[in-house]
This record gives structure tokens, C-alpha cells and sequence, in this order.
């Protein structure tokens, strides 16, 4: 079975955003960093998760992003789901760090127990085929709205959501493989 070991991550500055990632997660090494000159503001397709195990955690971690200069898009709170929070990190990453749990079973700690890269997908069947084609195993499917694909042994969960198609706000040309073949 196939496994993601490591999310990377374009930003224009490293060195900011390895003293972001260190001070506001401590993720050793899940996330990695590497420049980029691309433009990067507003929503890129991705969304990334932590999942941790009760709503102190949250508070923790979040706190610590705020702190370290993350940016609060949705304010912590409780849900029917459970609890949790959205913020966006200094170089444009959206993060949910969430539990499932309404209650408190101890201390708050640090302790991230999933790492999750949901993306956002125009066609939900053709970009489950297209990753169920290079070796990953389909954990939970719902129709063409959402897809979870079966990780257990990877540091990283890869899951798809259906969205409309992304239009970038700063007009930047997105382009795929088969565009730029076809411009050449």
C-alpha cells in the first residue's frame, strides 16, 4: 500500500515559515518547505487538518499559530461535529486544527494524532481513479462529494471534497501538463 510521508509546501520565504510551522505545530518534518515565486495569496485547493484529541489541544494549538502570527479565519468553537478552528498561516496556508471530542480527557498537550491534506476537486470520481490508479486504497466514499482514502500507515491522510472550479482571485494563469504541451 502506498503512503504519504510529507506534505511540502511553496512559500516565498523558508526561513519564516520552517519558525512559523516549528513554533505554532512542531511538526517535525511532516511539513517540509521550499521557495517559490508564485503568487500565493488566496485560496489555493488544499486545506490542511491537524486532528487532535480533545478541545485543549485545540485551544493549544491555535493559540500558539495566533502567537506566532497565524491569522484566525474561523474563531474555536463547538459544533455538532465537535470543536475546533480555522486560521491561516503567514505564508497563506489554511489550516483546521479539530476534534472530535466535546470533552476533556486530561492536560492540553501538543499532540497532533492526524495530519490531514483535504483537497478541493472539481470532478470527485476522476481524481479518485486517478490516486486509487497509483496505489491508494479508497477508506470511506461518498459518492462524487467526498472521498477518503484508506492511510493508516502514513503520517499524512489524503481525503477529496467536491468544489466548483477555482478561480484565482489575483489572476494568476493556471495551467496543466496539457496546456503548456499544447503551448510549446
Amino acid at each position: 500500500m502506498n503512503s504519504l510521508v510529507s506534505v511540502t509546501l511553496e512559500v516565498p520565504d523558508p526561513g519564516a515559515a520552517e519558525a512559523f510551522y516549528a513554533a505554532a505545530f512542531g511538526l517535525d518534518g511532516t511539513v517540509r518547505i521550499r521557495a517559490s515565486d508564485a503568487p500565493t495569496t488566496g485560496f489555493r485547493g488544499y486545506t490542511l487538518s491537524l486532528v487532535v484529541s480533545q478541545p485543549s489541544t485545540v485551544d493549544s494549538l491555535i493559540g500558539t499559530a495566533l502567537d506566532a502570527g497565524a491569522t484566525a479565519l474561523k474563531p474555536v468553537a463547538k459544533s455538532f461535529w465537535g470543536y475546533g478552528g480555522v486560521v491561516q498561516a503567514p505564508d497563506g496556508a489554511i489550516w483546521t486544527i479539530a476534534t472530535s471530542s466535546k470533552k476533556e480527557t486530561g492536560p492540553p498537550t501538543r499532540q497532533v494524532d492526524d495530519i490531514v491534506l483535504l483537497l478541493g476537486v472539481v470532478d470527485v470520481k476522476a481524481s479518485k481513479r486517478f490516486y486509487v490508479d497509483r496505489g491508494l486504497a479508497i477508506g470511506k466514499s461518498f459518492g462524487s462529494k467526498y472521498v477518503e482514502f484508506d492511510t493508516a500507515s502514513s503520517p499524512v491522510k489524503l481525503s477529496l471534497y467536491s468544489r466548483r472550479p477555482f478561480t484565482d482571485p489575483d489572476g494568476f494563469a493556471w495551467e496543466t501538463a496539457s496546456t503548456r504541451a499544447r503551448s510549446v
